[in-house]
């Protein structure tokens, strides 16, 4: 009788096919719609941002790039302070006050206050990557967690995808604004969703964060040569993808292009490339060392950049799709590297290679648009396959050890 007890005790974890698991997997990828919508809402509307603040592009990325860092310093926060709140209640929470944020700035018509709002609502919206992936090595079986981390990056990619589309198009038949608010109040619903149908955890429980073995915590990673090459890594790879996005816009709409508004938004469907990506790459690592499988993406990422030299619209649609399949699918390794590698304290793990994702996203999103305002496209995109060779340096080395 006590050995039956014992095993009540011990929770299984969600196999795949469960009604556990599914609600899981829908609810998280509904999180990640949520969190990209928001995170780069501005992103399809910096040329807009230009004309109506009367800004270089440069500048108008901080509309962006202050979302991400205040994503990369909310998750810094949250490494130290994540496992002492209850996942599911610390994510609902983020949703839903970023969609209020959201709503909000559809007042505001002062640009440094517009990146002032951007900012918090980024560090707000740490709290849902902060925990996501831990939640998920927590809660989801071995067998199943490279299809729902997956699931969740796919999340991120229709949501970014989705949301660059739709405020792109509001935004040219109206105005941002009324873009703004579109995506605020579908970020509301979701996130009461969200906390409707997210299981709780049972393989987590809250406990007082001591702060000083937090410290020590992070310490040990940094000390981990796999661990840090690849939060490197992070930071190069995300700062160029970021780039591409940032500003596709402002070279689609010059000569030789001279695309319209709407044309240009239906290139952000390349996305659902990315969430291929992710499908591909997360079933993939299931079966093949994801520290090898991850050495044939990154350079699949340099070959869709050299594609975007050639100035023909077929040529720059065909490597638009390769760069975001295969940056899409590098993440998802990399994320299920840092989950399996960190033994122990997971949702610092995560968090600190959020972090650094987001500072690449907003240091080098930022830093990029100086190249291309003072040097063109082709200097540009030189600049990114650099960072690039970087990122797979770091990688190789990580997997070497």
């Amino acid at each position: 009788m006590a050995e039956k007890t014992n095993v009540a005790a011990t929770p299984i974890r969600a196999e795949r096919g469960s009604l556990r698991f599914r609600r899981i997997k829908n609810s998280i990828f509904l999180s990640g719609l949520s969190v990209f919508a928001q995170l780069y809402l501005f992103q399809p509307v910096l040329p807009l941002l230009c004309k109506e603040f009367d800004i270089t592009p440069a500048a108008s990325s901080w509309a962006v790039s202050a979302s991400t860092l205040g994503m990369a310093v909310g998750l810094f926060i949250f490494s130290l302070k994540a496992d002492a709140l209850p996942r599911k209640q610390l994510m609902g929470f983020a949703m839903l006050a970023s969609a209020v944020l959201t709503l909000l700035s559809v007042f505001i018509h002062n640009f440094p206050l517009l990146i002032a709002v951007s900012f918090v609502r980024g560090a707000i919206l740490s709290g849902v990557t902060a925990v996501a992936l831990a939640y998920l090595s927590e809660e989801v079986s071995t067998g199943a967690l490279g299809l729902a981390i997956s699931l969740y990056l796919s999340g991120n990619a229709i949501g970014g995808m989705a949301g660059r589309i739709i405020v792109m198009l509001i935004a040219g038949w109206a105005n941002w604004r009324w873009a703004a608010v579109f995506v605020g109040v579908s970020s509301l619903v979701l996130g009461l969703f969200f906390m409707k149908r997210l299981p709780a955890s049972k393989h987590f429980t809250p406990h007082p964060v001591n702060i000083s073995y937090k410290w020590q915590q992070m310490g040990v990673f940094f000390r981990q040569p796999v661990i840090v090459l690849i939060y490197f890594a992070a930071l190069l790879l995300m700062g160029a993808f970021v780039s591409i996005y940032n500003y596709t816009g402002f070279h689609l709409e010059a000569p030789p292009f001279s695309l319209p508004h709407y044309v240009i938004a239906c290139i952000f469907l390349m996305y659902t490339l990315g969430v291929l990506g992710t499908m591909v790459s997360g079933r993939l690592s299931d079966k093949i060392a994801p520290a090898k499988l991850i050495r044939f993406f990154i350079p699949a990422i340099a070959v869709g950049l050299l594609l975007m030299l050639i100035p023909q619209l077929v040529a720059f649609i065909a490597g638009l799709g390769v760069f975001t399949f295969s940056f899409f699918g590098t993440h998802t390794l990399s994320s299920r590297i840092i989950s399996q590698e960190a033994r122990e304290g997971k949702s610092t793990a995560t968090s600190l290679y959020w972090l650094f994702y987001y500072a690449g996203s907003a240091i080098v999103g930022t830093a990029t648009g100086v190249v291309l305002t003072g040097w063109g496209w082709d200097i540009f995109i030189s600049s990114l396959l650099l960072l690039v060779l970087g990122g797979f340096l770091l990688i190789f080395r990580a997997g070497r050890k």
